[in-house]
């Protein structure tokens, strides 16, 4: 019975995307357009797995130990350990964000300001819906606040504060960026006109907001 459920929630949050992405190729339009969507990119080819965006994290956003918001997977193929592969697991910021379909109090929602998927922990009744519904699996219930979260782009610490979120500030190899991708004069927009980058399982239909710059193979 636990999966069938399961399986029910992911359907009928992954069914209230698709049904909104409807010509999700075109460029948003009206007020849509002028809405931020803070968006940002992962370089595989510059991160080195020293996993420094971690703990920055934690610090900034007080994680309780033992659990995270994002951590650096290690994908390096074990035949071949001169060409390193890293990943960037966390929230994928999703625009059509199964999470916020599924939260039964509103507690998981869409920031009015900024457009971030983003917890109010005093509405949160720790439900799990969002964490069944997530098909990226990065949500999780707080230890110390009994709510569910996950990144939010340090929407309620650092970007509160005119900063970038922690793990871009500690990355001291340029992995990350981060920005408005409806503006076009942004560093990120700019950038993603010139690369080559990959969503998350676009099969889902939730239109992530993180995207990846895939590891050019040695040699190449």
């Amino acid at each position: 019975m636990k999966f069938q459920r399961r399986e029910f929630l992911k359907y009928l949050a992954l069914g209230s995307a698709g049904a909104a992405l409807t010509g999700c190729g075109a460029k948003p339009t009206g007020e849509d357009a002028k809405r931020p969507n803070f968006g940002m990119i992962f370089d595989q080819n510059k991160c080195v797995g020293c996993t420094d965006c971690e703990i920055a994290c934690k610090k900034v956003n007080l994680v309780p130990q033992g659990q995270v918001r994002l951590y650096i997977q290690d994908k390096t193929d074990q035949n071949s350990r001169l060409d390193r592969r890293f990943v960037r697991v966390s929230c994928q910021q999703c625009v059509e964000a199964p999470c916020v379909n599924v939260c039964p109090t509103n507690a998981c929602h869409k920031d009015e300001k900024t457009g971030i998927t983003t917890t109010n922990a005093d509405d949160c009744i720790a439900c799990k819906y969002c964490i069944v519904a997530c098909p990226y699996d990065v949500r999780f219930i707080n230890n110390k606040t009994h709510a569910a979260e996950s990144c939010n782009f340090c929407l309620d610490t650092n970007l509160a504060q005119s900063k970038e979120p922690a793990c871009v500030e500690a990355c001291r190899y340029d992995a990350l960026v981060f920005g408005d991708l409806n503006d076009e004069n942004s560093h990120i927009s700019q950038l993603l006109k010139i690369k080559d980058s990959l969503r998350m399982r676009p099969e889902c239909g939730t239109k992530p907001s993180l995207r990846y710059i895939p590891a050019v193979k040695m040699g190449v």
